[in-house]
């Protein structure tokens, strides 16, 4: 590939100084005038009927500023399935529900307020598993329903499944247990909204979704969208947490309106873990078919989903978990089924990877059941099976640049070379896992475009109007970067302003790791657009043909006379400062040539698709079952590094998200009760605890992408667990098929092959 003045290099973040110098202000430092503070009453039974909710002490309380329950404000319906209201009426249906909230002078008062609310419960039956909820006479989570089934369905089939099976010279079955676990971010949930004088709202979001978020809010408070403007202060982590409208956002714009006062909601940690929505705990039943070869013939996986109370996005992850069912290499016929069920356990979001790390677990696990019974080596089953560019999977999702191959090459090197020796008493495993995920964009709405607006000032400041949401993977940088590298102005001349929906241009949000190839090209549409015209400007001054010029380096020269040069500053005063000038302004809109899937499940909605591969190196001690990894070699696909520097990063913060699933994070949910519900008892892996991680980008050069370039976002957590497990496997001999894999579990699974 050329070599580019700014594509390719390793360029810092631009948030990272103020990050680690504590100058970032985040949403729980902003203070408004008059600011009130706003907390929630939740439930203190997972299924129970409201008998009396009495807030006359709360009100009389001084210092309170507001009380409100679910009968005293007019709301509407919302959530995916417009199947909750932020206060509830008549019952309860999980401890996440919200009662009754306060608004106060502070959040002590509030916090002094909520213990003065009368609540009197009548207790109903609850249901917590969600194959025994869809069984005939379990408890309705809600009423007017006539079962626990949701209205969501995912059913797919390709291909003769039942011929495959038959015909197979080998086939593996197995169920695959996934348990909750929660984002755990640094900066807990948090909303601060205000109402002006003409009725309008500003709110303060950590929405990952601006412009979905303005469209929801407005729907579930009986407003009309343009009466509500987002505005997005930099975020503490959200790892997918933003892709829904959740109560808090709705109470806090209920409250502000009531005391007549800005109220900020922000969440104590252990509310934190109550009441952040989750990953989805699932059970995967997989079958898979493959021939005397090792060619694969077939897959059947139905999956049932804990949908809890209410649903969400996170409900929707079949989704994606079939998109790797089906495409997780070359798999000639498929077949696909969910269950997804209400209980009155907490309900689910969004997370990094959205269902594909619980689909990858159980399929990669296969791959090495196969290769055993097969005798073949892991990886040579899976370079049997590798996807290639040209290919079109059963979902009719079509492959244009694809290295997965060279993804399995790149790990497949001596992964244990200058690791210290196995000490006496531990065994050492190595464990492989390849990934499949959208690389371009995510068709999951009618649109899945990006609009960028460039303009270039007097000074020669270039400021990008992004419709793009900065979660922290770095795409202020990335984007700065593909403006720079097109209009061949200095890096450091760029801005970037993508935090209010009153400025910046529409956008479907952050998910789908979509930022980087989506709105990485409306910026650079947008910005040959400028380029161009900053061209026509120069012409006037350096007396030559617009075609004849070029710009790099902030100069605007003529390309067979390049000692004849101005600075594109000065060209683009003179368009301004003379009698019939022009303002240097260019927009765009980038909405990728994919297609939603049917009624069928059928279609190609993104635009290229990401490969990576993955090895595990660890020790487990024969002792005690202490899982020690020792070093994770990852390979991905990412069709151009744009940024490696920040590349490297996103994957690294990946492998320790997936290294936290796989062996020590569960959210300990009982009854419907949280019970690990602080860091004490959450286990996150500590830095201490993290192996040596060796990242290798593999460019393949997507012709769609920006500059050639991939998203990247979500591929370095997806593989993680399986190829934990399948080195878990390779080191005991024992295939664990939950998740997480602690230590306590390999020991009782030791325990159990020794015998009495």
């Amino acid at each position: 590939m050329a070599t580019l003045a700014v594509i390719g290099r390793g360029v810092p973040k631009r948030d990272g100084a103020d990050k680690v110098t504590g100058r970032t202000r985040y949403l729980h430092d902003l203070a408004l005038p008059r600011l009130a503070h706003g907390k929630i009453l939740r439930a203190r039974h997972p299924h129970a009927r409201l008998v009396r909710v009495d807030t006359t002490r709360a009100a009389a309380l001084p210092g309170v500023l507001a009380v409100i329950t679910g009968g005293e404000v007019e709301q509407h319906p919302f959530g995916f399935a417009r199947d909750q209201l932020a206060l509830k009426t008549g019952k309860v249906r999980c401890v996440r529900d919200e009662i009754a909230a306060v608004a106060a002078e502070s959040a002590a008062i509030a916090e002094a307020a909520l213990d003065l609310i009368d609540v009197e419960y009548e207790e109903l039956p609850a249901v917590f598993d969600p194959q025994a909820a869809v069984r005939s006479g379990a408890p309705l989570v809600h009423e007017e329903r006539p079962t626990n089934h949701t209205d969501l369905r995912y059913q797919f089939s390709h291909g003769d499944v039942e011929r495959a099976f038959a015909d197979a010279a080998v086939v593996v079955e197995g169920e695959f247990r996934l348990n909750f676990v929660t984002p755990a971010c640094l900066g807990t949930m948090v909303a601060i909204a205000d109402w002006d004088p003409a009725d309008r709202l500003t709110m303060w979001s950590t929405t990952q979704v601006p412009f979905l978020y303005q469209r929801d809010l407005a729907q579930a408070l009986g407003l009309t969208g343009d009466r509500i403007r987002v505005l997005q202060p930099p975020v503490g982590g959200n790892f997918g947490r933003g892709l829904d409208l959740y109560p808090i956002d709705v109470i806090a714009a209920l409250l502000a309106r009531r005391a007549r006062r800005p109220v900020k909601i922000e969440f104590e940690r252990v509310e934190e873990f109550i009441a952040c929505p989750t990953r989805e705990p699932c059970t995967i039943r997989l079958r898979t078919a493959a021939d005397a070869e090792g060619r694969l013939l077939a897959r059947d996986a139905h999956v049932v989903i804990d949908n809890g109370a209410y649903v969400s996005w996170g409900s929707t992850t079949p989704y994606v978990m079939l998109s790797t069912v089906a495409g997780l290499y070359r798999c000639p016929a498929v077949r696909f089924d969910t269950t997804i069920a209400y209980t009155n356990n907490p309900y689910s979001g969004s997370m990094r990877g959205y269902g594909n790390l619980e689909s990858t677990f159980a399929v990669e696990s296969q791959m090495d059941e196969l290769a055993a019974r097969l005798g073949l080596a892991p990886l040579e089953l899976r370079r049997r099976n590798v996807t290639r560019p040209g290919d079109a999977n059963p979902q009719g999702f079509v492959i244009t640049s694809c290295a997965m191959g060279e993804c399995l090459d790149a790990v497949a090197g001596a992964v244990e070379a200058g690791l210290p020796p196995v000490e006496a008493g531990w065994w050492r495993g190595v464990g492989y896992a390849g990934m499949f995920h959208v690389g371009g964009g995510a068709r999951i709405y009618r649109s899945d475009g990006c609009g960028a607006i460039v303009k270039l000032d007097d000074f020669g400041r270039v400021s990008l109007m992004t419709g793009a949401t900065e979660i922290g993977q770095g795409s202020e940088t990335v984007l700065a970067m593909i403006v720079a590298e097109t209009l061949g102005i200095p890096l450091d001349r760029i801005d970037v302003v993508n935090s209010d929906t009153a400025i910046k241009p529409w956008d479907v949000g952050a998910h789908a790791s979509r930022t980087t190839f989506i709105a990485g090209n409306a910026a650079r549409l947008a910005a040959e657009q400028l380029r161009s015209r900053l061209l026509a400007m120069a012409a006037d001054e350096l007396e030559t043909p617009a075609e004849r010029l070029g710009v790099a380096d902030g100069w605007i020269f003529v390309r067979d006379e390049p000692e004849r040069r101005i600075a594109y500053d000065r060209a683009v005063r003179a368009g301004h400062l003379r009698e019939g000038g022009r303002t240097l302004v260019a927009e765009a809109f980038y909405d990728p040539p994919t297609t939603m899937l049917d009624k069928d499940l059928r279609g190609n909605v993104s635009a290229t698709y990401g490969f990576a591969a993955q090895a595990a190196v660890l020790d487990v001690e024969a002792a005690t079952g202490r899982i020690r990894v020792r070093r994770i070699v990852s390979a991905h696909d990412v069709g151009r590094a744009l940024n490696p520097l920040a590349a490297e990063g996103q994957i690294h913060g990946g492998i320790h998200m997936g290294l936290g699933y796989a062996l020590s994070e569960r959210l300990v949910v009982e009854d419907g009760q949280i019970l690990t519900a602080s860091f004490m008892d959450y286990a996150i892996l500590k830095a201490e605890d993290m192996p040596e991680l060796v990242v290798h980008l593999i460019e393949s050069g997507e012709s769609e992408g920006p500059f050639g370039a991939k998203g990247l976002g979500e591929s370095g957590v997806i593989p993680v667990s399986a190829a934990v497990a399948n080195a878990v496997k390779a080191a005991t001999g024992l295939r664990f098929t939950e998740l997480p894999i602690t230590a306590a579990a390999v020991h009782a699974a030791l325990a159990r092959r020794a015998g009495p």
